[in-house]
């Protein structure tokens, strides 16, 4: 199967759209979005920390590194480069998206009503599962078990469609298990710090696991290189895969450390929130 049949940003199915420029179209969305939230922070005096910005458009940069064309066309045909894109779009960009606080970014540029009920939001119900550090686990690891333990690989391949599901899901699981298992900021309703590191090293268990199965073969047909190219991908899942999980348990740690400084500061009768950090009430409304 040529590179050229599964090339992105290629008309299929006799110049019908190709789906994958969506997910172009919406990475794009995302920076201008958050170029767009501290704009207006700026504009309201209350500049944003340009640190936390340049962070998260290295993480968009990541992105756009990840579905670039070349890299793309080559993961159709040699898993290892699959691997590469898998990697950068579902754990190494999303460290650096989260170190932008772009949730915390949105509360504060929503108007205080909005705000606090978007917050109340995140409390309950279905989103309150869905920040469930075991529900993000089980998007995160089981996505990627459900795609190299099942057809769904080999299906991918030949419908653009599929393909373009697979690669939102791999950005979006792994956004979501980095948020969650950091919690570098302060969201409402996140899990105690036991859960979350009790989360990371399950992950970090399973994603090593699934990497061993990977390197010994045992593997349904269709995934698209020679065997050494399938075990030279299951060595960079496994340690390329490995220093991610370890860069995140850095940052969860050091989000605990500030939480536990907060909280000390908040015992003395001292304000330690800084100008540019949201509070959340009790209630859970943003203050």
């Amino acid at each position: 199967m040529s590179h050229a049949a599964h090339a992105p940003l290629h008309h299929v199915a006799g110049g019908s759209f190709d789906p994958l420029w969506l997910l172009y179209l919406l990475v794009v969305a995302a920076a201008l979005g958050y170029g767009l939230l501290v704009w207006t922070q700026r504009r309201r005096g209350r500049p944003w920390p340009v640190l936390r910005t340049l962070s998260f458009l290295l993480g968009i940069g990541v992105l756009a590194a990840g579905l670039s064309p070349g890299l793309m066309a080559r993961a159709h045909a040699d898993i290892g480069a699959h691997m590469t894109q898998h990697l950068l779009l579902g754990m190494y960009a999303p460290l650096l998206l989260v170190l932008g606080w772009p949730v915390s970014l949105l509360l504060r540029s929503l108007p205080v009503g909005a705000a606090r009920t978007l917050t109340r939001t995140l409390h309950r119900g279905p989103l309150r599962a869905l920040l469930s550090p075991w529900t993000a686990l089980l998007l995160n690891i089981g996505g990627m078990a459900l795609l190299y333990l099942t057809p769904l690989y080999a299906a991918m391949l030949s419908s653009p469609w599929l393909h373009l599901l697979v690669h939102f899901h791999v950005i979006a699981a792994g956004f979501l298990f980095t948020l969650v298992v950091a919690g570098a900021e302060p969201l409402p309703g996140l899990a105690p710090f036991r859960w979350r590191a009790g989360t990371l090293l399950a992950g970090m268990t399973l994603h090593a696991v699934l990497a061993k199965v990977m390197y010994a073969r045992l593997l349904p047909a269709g995934l698209p290189g020679a065997p050494e190219q399938l075990q030279a991908a299951a060595r960079q899942m496994y340690y390329w895969g490995d220093l991610a999980e370890i860069l995140l348990g850095v940052l969860l740690f050091w989000g605990w450390l500030r939480a536990r400084d907060r909280a000390r500061e908040r015992a003395r009768g001292k304000d330690p929130a800084p100008a540019h950090a949201p509070a959340f009430s009790a209630e859970g409304g943003a203050a």
